[in-house]
């Protein structure tokens, strides 16, 4: 969620909290751990829970529309590329763009 989108739902639930203060606990939640920021093409933050998995995301350019997918097959293959260049691989990041076919 941006954190438009998490104000939007508090306005919702009536609550009466502004959109910094938003700003400012999603940064604390972020320092904390508690969630990832991602900067995906359309410029906008998103946040979501830092849960411990190591997952993948897919945006539709059009859209602007994420997905979470893991594949082992890519894991492992990301694995052996650092092996042979000579790394013991500790993290990675991989967004995939495209166009989804309900937008395009």
């Amino acid at each position: 969620m941006s954190a438009e989108d998490v104000y939007r739902a508090l306005m919702q639930s009536d609550s009466e909290v502004g959109l910094a203060t938003v700003y400012r606990v999603l940064t604390q939640f972020e320092a904390a751990g508690l969630v990832t920021r991602h900067h995906f093409d359309s410029g906008q933050a998103i946040f979501e829970l830092d849960v411990g998995d190591n997952h993948n995301h897919i945006v539709c350019v059009k859209s602007g529309h994420v997905e979470e997918f893991t594949d082992p097959v890519i894991e492992e293959r990301l694995e052996n590329i650092a092996t042979e260049l000579g790394y013991n691989l500790t993290d990675y990041t991989l967004t995939v763009y495209g166009v989804h076919k309900k937008a395009g």
